[in-house]
C-alpha cells in the first residue's frame, strides 16, 4: 500500500532508490520510468501477498469468516483456488464481527449452520457427536470427574475454614488425652486419608448416577430434545473434548454441561473452543442467557468461565451430590462449594 501511494502522489519522482541519476528528477526517458514503475507495482503485490500471509490459518480468502475452514491460497497466482465456501456464497463480505467483552458484540449473529472451525496450529475441531463416538465421551468424562478426588480432598480443604478449625481442635484433644507428640503428630495424615476415602467415594457414586441417566444415551438425552446439542472436539480422527447443552424454556435459558477435555491434550485451546460453540448455540436459538454450575476447584476452571464472559453469581456452601448418604462422616470429612456463573446474552 505504500509503495501504492508513493506511486499515486508522486509519479515522476523518487521511482527506485538504486537508480542514482533519476532518484529525484524523474527523468531518464519513458524505459526507465516504465521499469521503475514495473518495479514498484511487483513491490506492491509482494506487500499484499505478505500481508494475505498473515491471516489466520482456517480464515475464509475471500471474506475472512473465521468459522470457514478454507484456507487461503496464494494471493500472486491464484493456483489451486478451492470453491467459494459457503460463507462466501452467502454474500458475507468483509471482516469478522470482533469478539469484544460483552456479549451482544462477543459472538457474531449467524445466518445459519456454520462448518466446523479449526482450532489453532492443532487442527482440532468442534462437530456434534456420532453414534460411534458415545464410549469415547464417556471416557473423557469419566477421566474428568475422576481428576476430582484428590482435588477435592485436599484442595478443597483451603476454601473450608470451618473444617481447618475442628481439625485442629481434633488434633488439639489428641494431644491433651495422648500426651503422645507421635499421635499428634499422625492424626493430619489420618485425617487426609479419611477425606480421600469420603471424595473417592461420593464421587464414585455420582459417576454411577450420571453414567446411567444423561451420559448412558447421550442420543436420546442431548440430540433428539430441540435446544439441546451435545459436541465433541476432535484431533487427528481422535475424539479429545466434550460439552453439552440442554434448553431451558421455562426461563429461555441455556444450560452448558459436562465439559470436559482428555488431559494430554489441555493447553491448547480446546475448551475455550467448546464454550463458544455453547454460545454461539444460544444465540442461534435466541436463549436469552447461558449458565452453568460447577463444583470445580482448580482456579484454571473458573478463569476458563470468566474469559468466556460469564460472571459468577453465587456459590452454594454444603452442596450435595447425587450418591450422598448425608451420614455424619461424611458431613465432617467431605464438602463440597457449587458455583453459579452467567452469562446474559439479552434482557428479556
Amino acid at each position: 500500500m505504500r509503495a501504492r501511494r508513493a506511486l499515486r502522489q508522486a509519479p515522476g519522482r523518487y521511482l527506485h532508490r538504486g537508480c542514482k541519476a533519476h532518484a529525484w528528477t524523474g527523468g531518464g526517458g519513458a524505459d526507465a520510468a516504465g521499469l521503475n514503475r514495473e518495479r514498484l507495482e511487483r513491490s506492491a503485490a509482494s506487500l499484499q501477498w505478505r500481508g494475505a500471509g498473515r491471516r489466520r490459518r482456517g480464515t475464509c480468502a475471500r471474506c475472512r469468516c473465521c468459522s470457514c475452514p478454507h484456507s487461503a491460497t496464494c494471493a500472486r497466482t491464484g493456483a489451486g483456488r478451492a470453491p467459494a465456501p459457503r460463507c462466501c456464497e452467502a454474500g458475507a463480505g468483509g471482516p469478522s464481527p470482533a469478539r469484544g467483552a460483552s456479549p451482544s458484540g462477543m459472538w457474531p449473529s449467524l445466518a445459519g449452520a456454520a462448518p466446523p472451525a479449526e482450532l489453532g496450529k492443532d487442527g482440532a475441531y468442534i462437530r456434534e457427536i456420532q453414534p460411534g463416538e458415545q464410549a469415547a465421551a464417556r471416557r473423557i468424562f469419566y477421566e474428568g470427574i475422576m481428576e476430582r478426588i484428590p482435588n477435592t480432598a485436599f484442595r478443597g480443604l483451603k476454601s473450608q475454614p470451618l473444617a481447618q478449625l475442628l481439625y485442629g481442635l481434633l488434633a488439639v484433644i489428641c494431644f491433651v488425652v495422648t500426651k503422645s507428640l507421635l499421635l499428634t503428630c499422625c492424626l493430619p495424615i489420618f485425617l487426609m486419608g479419611m477425606r480421600y476415602y469420603f471424595s473417592r467415594k461420593v464421587i464414585l457414586n455420582y459417576l454411577d448416577c450420571a453414567l446411567h441417566t444423561d451420559m448412558s444415551d447421550i442420543e436420546q438425552y442431548y440430540m433428539k430434545p430441540p435446544g439441546s446439542c451435545f459436541w465433541v472436539a476432535v484431533l487427528d480422527g481422535n475424539v479429545v473434548g466434550i460439552v453439552a447443552a440442554r434448553g431451558n424454556e421455562e426461563d429461555n435459558t441455556l444450560e452448558l454441561r459436562r465439559m470436559s477435555v482428555d488431559s494430554k491434550y489441555r493447553g491448547k485451546g480446546i475448551a475455550k473452543a467448546l464454550g463458544r460453540k455453547v454460545l454461539e448455540f444460544a444465540m442461534l436459538n435466541n436463549y436469552s442467557s447461558v449458565v452453568l454450575g460447577t463444583t470445580a476447584v482448580k482456579v484454571a476452571a473458573h478463569k476458563l468461565y470468566e474469559s468466556l464472559g460469564f460472571k459468577h453469581v453465587g456459590i452454594v456452601e454444603h452442596y450435595t451430590l447425587p450418591g450422598m448418604t448425608h451420614s455424619l462422616l461424611e458431613r465432617v470429612f467431605f464438602q463440597l462449594r457449587y458455583h453459579r456463573y452467567r452469562l446474559q446474552l439479552r434482557e428479556e
